[in-house]
């Protein structure tokens, strides 16, 4: 517990060092106190609280100032920081009034509204309880930094995404002149996860008999069969199969009103068609795949069945997203050049492409052999 008594002369006097450094605090005036350190030295300290936290001070030995003279120093100096701090008022925003207002204004309310969506949850989630209060010049590079250490620890993905849109959201800070400089800049994104995972074609095949036996289930593990067919063949990313709707569906293509680089066509093999055709025949919902509940609706995100069905697979280090790997690995190990496995996954350049287009080692491994046979049939020719 901590020590606490009005403070005099002659009780300050009275203290005896002990074998650690311990803080009589004063009664009379909140964070006025008196370090006593084993070396028997007796030293005024202050805590103040300010827009910034709380700022510690030291008033020097107790020997030297009697303790009245030091309560009207440390007066004055609260005094002196409500007024700066009222000084501020007038001038810098709160963080969270300035991404409700300029920041919204200017950049939020240009973006797709799936992009708004992200960017209301990471606001929601992460960036407004952490600075939300804060004026904008009042947020330091060791606030952002203990924010984001604290954050990395649970949540490294995530915690990278909304380092991003922080730097987003107090660079337009800066070009209005709220900020002398950006405190983000130069905090490193916690290393992402390498992405070499696709399935192979025995993987595949596994994969494909678990979903037959889900398929004969409800009617949503039926969907869910049919939603995660659809992301292996066509190599689309699960929001635009889970939030299809029917008048996107022409034929054998899709004209996607919205992704993630904006409209795009997707062109369909016979055994997606197969699968949509099916589909779109049943019902009268908006969507393609309605939510069971309500029709209104489209199916729920997160795609339960797949967790099962993966472990079942025996590929429980499969994420769903390696599903878009598998498509562009298979289409390059079949000669299709990168710029148009580009085109089918709807990038926008092909370095984007040569991350998902990898070769696994089975096939390293076959076409090594393929390759030793010949020259070993050449030399013994």
């Amino acid at each position: 517990m901590p020590r606490r008594k009005r403070l005099t002369d002659a009780g300050i006097s009275r203290l005896r060092p002990g074998a650690r450094e311990y803080t009589v605090w004063d009664t009379k005036l909140a964070g006025l106190g008196i370090r006593v350190r084993p070396s028997g030295s007796r030293t005024w300290v202050y805590h103040c609280k300010s827009a910034d936290g709380v700022r510690k001070m030291s008033f020097g030995p107790a020997a030297l100032r009697e303790v009245e003279d030091v309560r009207r120093a440390c007066l004055e100096t609260a005094t002196t920081a409500v007024d700066a701090d009222m000084n501020v008022d007038k001038t810098a925003p709160l963080f969270r009034d300035f991404v409700a207002g300029p920041w919204k204004a200017a950049c939020y309310d240009h973006c797709k509204p799936s992009t708004q969506r992200g960017f209301g949850d990471i606001l929601k989630r992460q960036l407004l309880p952490a600075f939300g209060s804060r004026r904008l010049h009042r947020i330091t590079r060791s606030i952002v930094l203990r924010w984001f250490e604290t954050h990395s620890k649970t949540a490294p993905g995530s915690t990278n995404v909304a380092l991003g849109l922080l730097r987003q959201i107090l660079n337009h800070a800066v070009a209005c002149g709220h900020m002398d400089a950006n405190p983000v800049l130069g905090i490193k994104r916690n290393p992402g996860r390498t992405i070499t995972r696709f399935l192979s074609r025995e993987e595949i095949g596994r994969l494909h008999r678990v979903l037959d036996g889900y398929a004969c289930g409800s009617s949503s593990e039926a969907q869910q069969v049919d939603i995660i067919r659809l992301l292996l063949l066509t190599g689309c990313r699960k929001g635009e199969i889970v939030r299809l709707r029917r008048e996107e569906v022409k034929g054998d293509r899709l004209e996607l009103h919205d992704s993630k680089t904006g409209p795009r066509t997707v062109l369909l093999n016979a055994r997606a068609r197969e699968i949509l055709e099916r589909r779109t025949q049943q019902g009268n919902s908006p969507w393609v795949f309605p939510s069971v509940r309500n029709p209104s609706r489209h199916q729920f995100y997160g795609l339960r069945l797949w967790y099962a069905a993966r472990r079942e697979a025996g590929i429980e280090d499969v994420r769903l997203h390696d599903l878009r790997h598998t498509v562009a690995s298979q289409a390059a190990m079949n000669g299709v050049p990168l710029p148009v496995v580009a085109r089918l996954l709807g990038h926008r350049n092909v370095r984007m492409t040569m991350r998902y287009a990898h070769v696994g080692d089975r096939e390293i491994e076959a076409a090594a052999e393929r390759v030793g046979q010949a020259i070993a049939a050449m030399i013994a020719g």
